[in-house]
């Protein structure tokens, strides 16, 4: 969809697309440092992590290619750490960890480090001119069931629980200590630090080139750019009042069809409005999302609105403002369970997002997606002595479109991510992908079908644990204009011996050798009758 957008002041058309490319540029350098230094097969074969540069008010300035609900919430992590520690006291060399949802994170696994950029080179005490910061997920982070993503009931049975942290050996140490698996922690965070050193080694080089000044002021130009821009998009929408809700099939300890509720409010005088507040409260199992997830997914859904070439960063969201109320499932609070919020509320809220939408935009939104991110988790088992920690989502169906089918396997939406390589799997784990395949017919009908999910099975060479964090199991991704819905997802153990277990899709349980474990995945919704 596009819209006219007015020029922005200071910079023509060509410059602005210079800078946008540059800073982009330089986020994707961090990731391919970041990819290649990696330890562990979810960060280094997977790609689970984002990179992100902002400016001096944490605001995200640009973005590499990565992953939706890690770069849209990274400004709060950002902004922990300035609220954290006194801006005017953080010195070049500092670097900062946080994983904490309550103070800038979003969920444990998902490590974020923050360095700040002096581009003075830091002869004089100054305050940094931007920082920059990538977020990883770190396949354990400790906490009751290996990979730290069980059906727990408080955040800290999820792992380890970090605030906004100088980064020192102590720190580094005890955070490794608390996991299953300290060596490969080490070693991704390592690589995390070699991303961001070179994140401010790249706007240093890019300061002397155009100067501080100019850099800085680039980067407010950006930031104006993408408001005004999203600005005049909505301003294109009749004024009115629409709403839309779906629901999280479970919390995984008994609590089902969990409601998310979206109104979308378009007034000429107040602006666009995405008010979630008549969500249901948030719940004791781990499927609750704090506030920065809720404005990730807006953030992503308005950016596919937009044109290819509109920058990625803070100031789409500054064009809409987003309500949300404290203690539900979409700005949940201390101590709320949140393993789950991030990779699988995050997906409903765009579910949400393109439902309202799709009333104002009937020809531009598809139908929705496989809504899952599909977490299936293996460790061994408590008495195995070589720890060792998987984690991996798996690819569903994508929604059609009004003029186009869905597209099959497809990591879609809030997530961004690779599957895990079978080789690389094998190779690293004790064991194997014994099926890997389209599941035909599982995307929803209509004049454009949607997309088909994937079936996957892993046959088990050692006891280990799993578990499974699945959503679209009960509630199917819905069809959009006479469309119908994808199938729902499955999930069942065979037992060594052909005994044939069907599986919850939310809990933990213990394999044997011989076992496989066989995890179907959704299709995306149909659009049109036909």
């Amino acid at each position: 969809m596009n819209a006219a957008t007015p020029p922005t002041p200071g910079f023509d058309a060509i410059e602005l697309e210079v800078f946008r490319q540059l800073f982009a540029a330089a986020a994707e350098e961090m990731g391919v440092r970041l990819m290649r230094a990696a330890f562990s097969p979810n960060i280094k074969e997977r790609l689970d992590f984002s990179c992100a540069l902002f400016d001096a008010r944490g605001d995200m300035v640009a973005q590499a290619a990565h992953i939706p609900v890690h770069l849209g919430s990274c400004p709060a992590s950002v902004k922990a750490v300035m609220g954290a520690f006194p801006v005017d006291a953080i010195q070049p060399g500092d670097r900062f960890l946080l994983n904490d949802p309550f103070a800038g994170g979003t969920h444990l696994p998902d490590v974020t480090l923050v360095a700040p950029v002096f581009l003075d080179g830091g002869t004089r005490k100054v305050r940094p001119s931007f920082f920059v910061a990538t977020r990883a997920h770190h396949a354990d982070v400790g906490g009751a069931e290996p990979g730290s993503m069980g059906l727990s009931t408080h955040i800290d049975d999820e792992g380890v629980r970090l605030p906004p942290t100088k980064w020192t050996d102590d720190a580094v140490d005890a955070f490794c200590a608390a996991t299953r698996t300290p060596d490969e922690r080490r070693g991704d965070l390592d690589a995390q630090r070699a991303s961001v050193e070179a994140g401010v080694h790249r706007l240093n080089e890019m300061a002397m080139r155009y100067g501080p000044r100019r850099l800085g002021d680039a980067a407010g130009a950006l930031l104006a750019h993408a408001r005004r821009s999203i600005e005049a998009l909505l301003h294109t929408l009749p004024v009115g009042t629409y709403c839309f809700e779906d629901f999280l099939d479970d919390d995984g300890l008994g609590h089902r069809d969990l409601a998310i509720r979206c109104t979308l409010k378009v007034n000429r005088v107040n602006g666009v409005t995405f008010d979630f507040s008549d969500t249901d409260p948030q719940r004791p199992g781990p499927l609750n999302a704090v506030r920065a997830i809720t404005e990730s997914a807006v953030l992503y859904a308005l950016r596919c609105l937009g044109p290819e070439a509109l920058p990625d960063n803070s100031g789409i969201l500054q064009a809409v403002n987003v309500v949300t109320k404290p203690g539900t499932l979409v700005d949940a609070t201390f101590p709320a369970a949140v393993a789950g919020g991030n990779v699988e509320a995050s997906q409903r809220i765009v579910d949400v997002l393109f439902g309202v939408l799709a009333q104002v935009l009937p020809d531009v939104v598809p139908a929705a997606s496989c809504g899952s991110m599909n977490n299936v988790l293996i460790g061994n088992s408590p008495d195995d002595p070589l720890p060792f920690a998987y984690y991996e989502t798996l690819a569903g169906g994508a929604g059609a479109s009004a003029s186009s089918d869905g597209g099959s396997a497809l990591h879609t939406h809030m997530t961004n991510t690779r599957n895990t390589p079978v080789e690389a799997l094998e190779h690293a784990y004790p064991f194997r992908v014994t099926r890997y395949a389209i599941r035909d017919g599982s995307g929803g009908s209509g004049r454009h079908p949607g997309g088909d999910g994937v079936a996957r099975a892993y046959t088990f060479d050692r006891p280990a644990r799993v578990t499974l964090l699945l959503e679209r199991r009960h509630h199917r991704p819905y069809g959009l204009r006479g469309g119908h819905p994808g199938q729902p997802g499955t999930q069942q153990l065979v037992r060594a011996d052909g005994k044939v277990q069907p599986l919850p899709a939310k809990g933990a349980f213990d394999v044997a050798p011989g076992d496989t474990l066989v995890v179907e995945t959704p299709g995306g919704g149909g659009f049109g009758g036909g």
